[in-house]
């Protein structure tokens, strides 16, 4: 029987205490939506004006969003930029974690 490997993400995770691996996973989740807009926008080809527009948010919001410049967006705020992009928001939980995601 072969050993599983474990990857370097993996190691990386089981080296961190629980407190630095609870600040790295809310870290990378703002990462991940800001990546998500900017992909989201550019595929669409949309300004942070005209998004914000759509969405009923200033461009502020969505430029801190964009840049992670903003701390504490509210929830209604990100469904309604991704909801103005045709995306919905999708909470669930697995293995007793929250995963939270985007689709269309």
């Amino acid at each position: 029987m072969s050993k599983k490997v474990k990857s370097t993400y993996d190691r990386f995770l089981e080296s961190m205490t629980k407190k630095q691996r609870q600040e790295f996973e809310e870290g990378y989740q703002d990462l991940l939506i800001s990546e998500m807009l900017i992909a989201a926008m550019n595929q669409d080809g949309v300004s942070v004006r005209e998004l914000a527009t759509e969405a009923g948010v200033s461009p502020t919001v969505v430029q801190g969003v964009r840049s992670r410049t903003r701390e504490n967006v509210s929830v209604k705020s990100l469904i309604k930029i991704f909801n103005a992009l045709g995306y919905k928001l999708k909470a669930e939980r697995e293995d007793g974690n929250i995963s939270v995601g985007l689709y269309l």
